[in-house]
């Protein structure tokens, strides 16, 4: 298996070795359920789909509740494809569980849905300088400035940064390092910050 998927929990700081304290993200890392196996010949690509976090079953449409039960599984909150692997190894209904994947100093990337700032002026979003403070321009100094020409084109050019909505797209942040994992409570400890807030769920890849 090449990932797992986990639920951000908060952070904190360990020490290490040398006594240096060691910033660190705390991570309920599984345990995932495999819920089916994708082949080549039925559905085109080979991909190991798995579930976590249990769901109420009345919270479950129909056909994902046929889905689950067609696994012999409870209902899961998160489904998510795993490829680049040999399918033949697992088969559904199979748990995963993390200190079966990773182990301490692998290096990893986690993606995740980041936080969501609403929508923000151009000096927060993109980090503009703003205008100038003398003058007078008591009403410009976070304004964004001029945006296009005019006769020529006309119009303002695709891709301007302006202001708009921020956060709440997908995130991944590469080259972390795991620094513990507690198997008998599903935790993990990864050096640095991930994507999201807490309690939101995120993806472990082990980086090859």
């Amino acid at each position: 298996m090449s990932g797992i998927l986990g639920k951000k929990i908060g952070m904190t700081s360990i020490y290490d070795d040398k006594g240096e304290s060691v910033p660190c993200t705390i991570i309920e890392a599984g345990p995932c359920i495999v819920t089916q196996i994708k082949t080549k010949a039925k559905d085109g690509y080979e991909a190991v789909q798995v579930g976590f976090d249990n769901k109420k079953e009345k919270n479950v449409n129909k056909p994902m509740a046929g889905h689950f039960k067609k696994a012999n599984v409870s209902a899961k909150k998160l489904i998510r494809e795993f490829r680049n692997l040999d399918i033949s190894k697992f088969q559904p209904g199979v748990e995963i569980k993390i200190d079966e994947l990773f182990s301490n100093g692998d290096v990893v990337s986690v993606s995740g849905e980041s936080k969501g700032r609403g929508f923000q002026g151009v000096v927060k979003r993109h980090h503009f300088g703003g205008g100038l403070r003398t003058h007078g321009q008591s009403d410009r100094v976070r304004a964004p400035g001029s945006i296009g020409s005019s006769s020529y084109p006309s119009r303002v050019f695709k891709g301007m940064r302006m202001a708009g909505r921020m956060g709440g797209t997908r995130i991944t942040v590469k080259n972390l390092r795991v620094v513990k994992i507690i198997p008998e409570s599903n935790i993990v400890l990864i050096r640095g910050s991930v994507p999201g807030f807490n309690n939101s769920y995120v993806e472990i890849l082990k980086e090859l």
